[in-house]
Parts: structure tokens; sequence; C-alpha cells
């Protein structure tokens, strides 16, 4: 299916300062016509154990991810962030210039940790706890023709990284109680996302005895409990993303065999105008071109300002149409944040959106004309 994009590409994309301050942020954020706006809080989400987070590259995952931390954190749960890819991304966004968090992790905020697993520092604390003793393993690994040959080795990145988020949800505090209420895992995304969690099966399949595949049945174990672990698809309300969430949730569900309740759809922009204002592109061009409207573009500006905002309004409330058919799933629907995440409050903004009541997939359907094919 493709949709032609309804407004004009020749918009311009320059205009004056005044104007988004005045116009489409002078009304309150909303989420699309059939997706209605709902403040009942859900804490369902934080009653797992670890919320693996994944959805195609720039849907905004690690956004996602620090904003459920947040939020997490907020309702009193001691809760770990934890970032696998080789740069960190979330200590940055809430500690900007600070240092890295690093293997060790660090907490960013009371009762919010973060970390990043590095698999060669995670192979050599896993083989250091077989062993007994982790010196000469950091010495083996730090040989570079060694670390040349697990590079091109397949899977075993993915099987230790699983491994250790494996033993962060098992690590207890002094008192005996678990060292994390909730782990928050930013995966990869899609394209990988499914190998990464489908590595332990992968293990077992071809090592039947041993403590690889005693590890391995450990981590898929708790991979494939619903009252432990979920899956938290994010996407965006774009063709791409919607399709390919719907595809991640498929193979999800069939290889993996992971609890997934409910889809993310991230940056949904706001109702640009009320009721009593949507023929303003209309009364617009009634307007002389040029109309001199003091700080205010000319009123042609005007009118394809309007008419984009209302048409990527109106393409994004039709792909949430898509993820609910594509998905069956129920969604959470998150503003999109005009400024940046920078600016104060933006995830706090999010973190509180993420912990509302997911809208059914029954009130985001597709237009009867435009159904989607599997």
């Amino acid at each position: 299916m493709s949709v032609p994009m309804p407004f004009p590409v020749s918009l311009p994309m320059s205009l004056p300062v005044s104007l988004p301050m005045s116009f489409p942020m002078s009304f309150p954020m909303s989420f699309p016509m059939s997706f209605p706006m709902t403040t009942e809080i859900d804490l369902s989400l934080l009653s797992r154990r670890i919320i693996i987070v994944s959805g195609k590259g720039g849907t905004g995952k690690t956004t996602v991810s620090t904003a459920l931390g947040l939020a997490a954190a907020a309702h009193g749960r001691r809760t770990l962030i934890v970032e696998v890819g080789p740069t960190e991304h979330v200590t940055p966004l809430l500690d900007p210039g600070g240092p890295a968090a690093g293997y060790a992790g660090r907490e960013l905020r009371p009762g919010l940790h973060v970390l990043r697993i590095d698999p060669f520092l995670a192979v050599s604390e896993y083989i250091g706890l077989q062993l007994g003793s982790r010196g000469p393993v950091d010495l083996v690994l730090r040989n570079r023709a060694l670390r040349q040959l697990l590079d091109g080795a397949p899977g075993w990145r993915e099987l230790i990284t699983l491994g250790k988020i494996w033993y962060l949800e098992q690590s207890l505090s002094p008192s005996g109680a678990p060292l994390f209420d909730l782990i928050v895992v930013d995966a990869p995304a899609t394209g990988h996302g499914v190998s990464f969690l489908d590595v332990p099966r992968v293990v077992q399949s071809a090592v039947r005895a041993g403590p690889l595949a005693r590890n391995a049945g450990l981590v898929e174990r708790l991979v494939r409990d619903p009252d432990k672990t979920l899956l938290l698809p994010v996407c965006l309300a774009e063709d791409l993303p919607a399709r390919e969430t719907g595809e991640l949730i498929e193979r999800m569900r069939d290889r993996v065999g992971i609890a997934v309740d409910r889809v993310v759809i991230n940056a949904l922009p706001a109702r640009p105008l009320p009721d009593d204002l949507s023929d303003i592109g209309e009364r617009l061009a009634e307007l002389p071109p040029t109309l001199d409207l003091c700080v205010l573009p000319e009123p042609p500006v005007l009118t394809a300002c309007a008419s984009y905002l209302t048409s990527r309004h109106a393409l994004a409330e039709h792909y949430v149409g898509v993820v609910a058919e594509l998905t069956g799933l129920p969604l959470v629907g998150l503003p999109f944040v005009m400024g940046g995440l920078r600016q104060p409050g933006a995830l706090d903004r999010i973190s509180e959106a993420l912990l509302t009541q997911p809208q059914s997939p029954d009130e985001a359907e597709p237009a009867a004309n435009d159904r989607v094919h599997r």
C-alpha cells in the first residue's frame, strides 16, 4: 500500500520564530482523532522484572527506554536501564557532559541506574566466575588475535549479553531483596532484535549438554516467562515502522515466544486545529496574498503551513490504524515534543504518557477503502 504525500513538498522550512510558538503550540496536545486521550494510569507495565524495548531504528527506542526508567523510579521501583550497543545514549540524555556509565554502571537519578554491557567484559566476568579467578581471563582476552577471532564468531555476543541480564535479574541486595525491581533493556533494532533474543534457543538446539546448554536454558526460560519478561515494541505512525512492527511482533511470538501486550507509538503529532478552525485554510486563502500580518508570514505561507500540519496529523491518524490492524494489540501514544528532549520536562511528559491506559485497537481502525494486506 502506498499513501501519497498530501502536503506540498515546497513548503518553506524556515518560518519566523513567532509562528511555531503561537500557531501549533497554542492548542492542547492530543492523540489523533481516532486515538482518544486518556489520563487513566496503568501500572501493569511495571509489574514485570524485565522489559525489552525494541523497534525499527530511529523510532525512539532509547527515548522510550529512558522515559520508562524514569517513570518506574518515580513510582518507587529500583530500576536499571541496560544498553547493549557499542555507544552509550542514555547517560548523555540524562547527564549531558557527565562520565559514562560503563560496565560498572552509574546511578543517574534516585533509584535509577544505567549500565552498558560490553560483551568482552561480560564473557570475562562469566568465565572468571566459573574458574574462581578473573585475572588470567582478562589477560587472555587482551590478546588481539583472540579478540579478532571472537569478533567473527556468531551468536556469542548475544548469548553472553542475555546471560549478563539474567545474572542482573538474579542479583540480590544485602537485605536479600532483588537488587533491581525492574530492568529495562534498550535492545537492538528490529532487524537484529529477533536474532538477539532467539540465540538461547539456537544454542540449546546445537549444544545438548554441558554448562553452555544449561545456562542458555536458564536465559531462554527467563525470556519466555510471561510473568517476568515483556517485549515493548516502539514504532512511529509511518509506513515502514508500522509494517516492521507488525513483522517484529509476529516473528517474536512465533520464534522467541516472548510476551507482548501493547505497542508504543512514538512522536504522535498534536491535533493542529480546534474544531471551530478546521476550515482555517479556506479562510486564509480568501485573504489578499500580500496582506501585511506584521510579524507573521504572508497568507499563502500560513495556508501552506496549516495544510501541512493538518495533512501530517491525518497521515499519522491513518498509520495508527495500520499499526492497530497489523498487530491487534492495544496502543500507547506518546506526544511529539516540540523543541526536542533537552527542554525541561520533555522526558517527564513522555514518562507520564507511557503509563497511561493502552487504547483498544478497535478505536483505531484504518479507512475501509484502504485496508492493510498482510
